[in-house]
């Protein structure tokens, strides 16, 4: 069976992209703020700036594959369970662009800002939410670390955005 390759620089270019920002998470997934899993990294800024930037697929692609990385540096402490925040963290992406693109207030950057707030609450609240199967001292311990990873991550996706954004004049 003979395959026929298309030249289609979009598809190549969009690859090419996710792959950089998928080797940034993993950069970031060095980067540690202190918490009881060890999970807790600058891993998933790069996914939120691509979300914000290319679409809901290349960051549901980087940020998701930006906390397997991290998990895998650390051992899977939490095992499968990994699997699950990758996917919370998805939504969590998710949740920063819907606030950019459909909050119905356009003036200085409120959408952005509403955006943020969401999606970094949201992944700092995970925790929590997974404290039926973590138990809830240990939830409890991990929400302020994570809760501040994911304020710092949010947040610095957003302000590269907005230079990069005011520097292309997209």
């Amino acid at each position: 069976m003979c395959f026929k390759l298309r030249n289609n620089s979009k598809e190549v270019a969009r690859i090419a992209r996710i792959a950089v920002f998928i080797a940034l998470s993993v950069i970031g997934a060095f980067i540690k703020i202190p918490s009881p899993t060890g999970t807790v990294a600058l891993d998933s800024c790069p996914g939120y700036f691509s979300v914000l930037a290319f679409g809901f697929l290349e960051g549901a692609a980087v940020i998701s594959l930006g906390h397997i990385a991290t998990s895998a540096n650390v051992g899977f402490p939490l095992g499968l369970l990994h699997l699950l925040i990758a996917f919370y963290m998805i939504v969590a992406s998710v949740l920063l662009r819907l606030g950019y693109l459909y909050f119905p207030v356009k003036i200085r950057n409120v959408n952005l800002a509403v955006g943020v707030i969401a999606a970094a609450t949201f992944n700092g609240l995970g925790g929590l939410v997974l404290s039926p199967m973590l138990g809830l001292g240990f939830a409890l311990a991990l929400t302020p670390s994570l809760m501040f990873a994911s304020y710092v991550n949010v947040v610095v996706a957003s302000m590269l955005f907005q230079a990069v954004k005011k520097r292309l004049k997209i």
